[in-house]
């Protein structure tokens, strides 16, 4: 039986200690910002912003946590010391090496960070006592693709082509290691959350369908699409992040429900590059683009879908805003900041009208 939708219980999160890695990225900072709405006591570690512009700094981040580390996952002393001191009820763990095509220039930097900053994380948590919930942040990346047109179940098998796909694949391992060795023992409740691709006001990240569009028709500029065929899981920024919280809502009151969950839009919502690109370029208002045959730089997988019926039957969570919704509130974003609005002010315009949907769209048959 499918549950009631589910959205963030702003009850549940008042006063929790949520320690938040990765908090200067863009998902990081957009989950902050969202938490701190929900009066949770959000403590940050990550390293600074990799880009300029940055949400994270824009809407002021670092002194809207209750306190911002500086930090590299890759050094496992420092992280212990943030975790000891933070104390937390609840750990999300976003901080990674994200770009598929930066792990082709960075292999063993991607492994380290994705990897063993995951490791460094969790045994952080071994004998803490006051942790009852982690989420473990991942992506669609990790099956082993095959490039059939089923999308991907929790249970098919984990791969990876490229250092990042494998490196976040290794790191479901671990996870899985660390629960079943150490955690689980102690009453924490762990889950991976494997989200689809996400799209969203304040991304700045290089290499990255959206933001390089943004950049290129700012300026007038032809846009150029290396792979316009490639089919992807697209979705709004927050609804991963929904799903992030209601995991991490979920652990703490039913540990059993640890595992790995698929977020993402309903199956048939998987959409083109071509797909969102033309979307994106009305909702802009216009825009040069150039489509490629497909064959220029590093292997990329061409398809890619993900099945999420066991967010939706067992944590309630359902996609709530289309792929053209997606896009139109994501250029809207990035045009009205442009014109002098408040990053923070978008983000949570955003957030209230994500939370006020009564119900979520029909379930397609």
């Amino acid at each position: 039986m499918t549950l009631p939708y589910s959205r963030p219980d702003a009850a549940f999160w008042r006063g929790k200690r949520v320690l938040v890695t990765g908090h200067t990225g863009f998902k990081g900072a957009w989950l902050s910002l969202w938490l701190e709405r929900l009066g949770a006591l959000v403590t940050g570690a990550s390293l600074a912003p990799a880009t300029s512009p940055a949400l994270f700094t824009l809407a002021d981040g670092g002194a809207r946590c209750s306190a911002h580390h500086v930090v590299d996952i890759r050094d496992a002393a420092a992280v212990a010391r943030v975790v000891r001191s933070t104390r937390p009820d609840i750990v999300l763990h976003l901080a990674a090496q994200a770009l598929v095509r930066q792990s082709y220039r960075a292999p063993l930097e991607t492994f380290a960070t994705n990897v063993m900053g995951t490791a460094h994380v969790l045994d952080a948590l071994r004998g803490l006592d006051g942790v009852r919930s982690v989420v473990v942040v991942t992506t669609d990346k990790v099956y082993r693709n095959r490039e059939s047109y089923w999308p991907y179940r929790e249970d098919d098998a984990l791969g990876g082509h490229d250092a990042y796909s494998a490196s976040k694949a290794a790191s479901e391992h671990v996870v899985v290691s660390y629960r079943d060795s150490f955690l689980a023992a102690q009453g924490v409740g762990i889950a991976t959350a494997r989200a689809g691709n996400v799209i969203g006001g304040g991304d700045w990240s290089l290499d990255r369908l959206i933001p390089d569009a943004v950049r290129a028709w700012q300026h007038g500029a032809i846009l150029d699409i290396r792979r316009p065929a490639s089919i992807r899981p697209w979705q709004h920024v927050l609804e991963p992040l929904a799903g992030y919280l209601t995991i991490a809502e979920r652990l703490w009151h039913d540990p059993s429900a640890a595992g790995a969950y698929n977020l993402g839009p309903h199956t048939h919502e998987a959409a083109t590059v071509r797909d969102v690109i033309e979307l994106g370029r009305r909702a802009w208002g216009g825009g040069e683009v150039r489509y490629g045959d497909g064959d220029e730089g590093p292997h990329e997988a061409g398809w890619l879908a993900l099945e999420v019926a066991k967010a939706r039957t067992v944590l309630g969570v359902t996609p709530r805003w289309s792929l053209r919704d997606a896009v139109d509130r994501t250029m809207t974003w990035y045009r009205q900041h442009n014109d002098g609005a408040s990053a923070h002010g978008l983000c949570l315009a955003d957030i209230d009208d994500f939370e006020r949907l009564d119900a979520p769209p029909s379930v397609p048959a």
